[in-house]
This record gives structure tokens, C-alpha cells and sequence, in this order.
């Protein structure tokens, strides 16, 4: 069963790491994904070199069907973020394989 990673082990992995206090690594994760978020929010890719790049992509509306009453609804456009694995990311997992 796979494990989940928090933002609290992030911190604590730079707390660890680096040597930081924990408040200045919370700082620093707090500020880096707000900086991937508000990039985003633009319609801006974020490419983490050697890891992947986040992407916004839009779904059109569409037809759907609720599962309890088998009544068809119209799904709204929304957008959504992708994520594509870098090829030293994907070398690296199934290294690990």
C-alpha cells in the first residue's frame, strides 16, 4: 500500500535535509507552491526540469449520467491540471521497478 507524502513531510524533509527551521522550510513550501499555483491559475505550463512539467488543460462540457438515478446531466466546462513525468523521472521510477 503506498504511502501518501504531506506538505508537513515535505518540511520536515527540508527541515531534515537542509538544516532550515522548520518554520523557514514551511515558508519556503508554502511560497514554492503558491508560485506553481498562481503560475497555473494564468494558463502558464510550470516545467521542473528533470521532473515534469503541470499543465492546465480544458474540458468542454459534456453529457454525463448520474450513477444513483440513471438521469442524464450536462457536465460543465471546467479545467483541470496535468501532470507528464520528465524522461529522467520516468527512467528513474521504473528503475526502481
Amino acid at each position: 500500500m503506498a504511502n501518501t507524502l504531506t506538505k508537513a513531510d515535505l518540511i520536515e524533509g527540508i527541515h531534515q535535509t537542509v538544516g532550515l527551521a522548520r518554520s523557514e522550510s514551511g515558508r519556503i513550501v508554502e511560497k514554492t507552491l503558491d508560485v506553481i499555483k498562481r503560475t497555473l491559475e494564468t494558463g502558464e505550463k510550470v516545467k521542473i526540469s528533470g521532473f515534469g512539467t503541470f499543465e492546465v488543460r480544458h474540458k468542454k462540457a459534456r453529457k454525463g449520467r448520474n450513477p444513483k438515478t440513471a438521469e442524464t446531466i450536462i457536465l460543465p466546462a471546467h479545467r483541470v491540471v496535468v501532470f507528464k513525468a520528465s524522461h529522467v523521472l520516468r527512467k528513474s521510477l521504473n528503475r526502481a521497478a
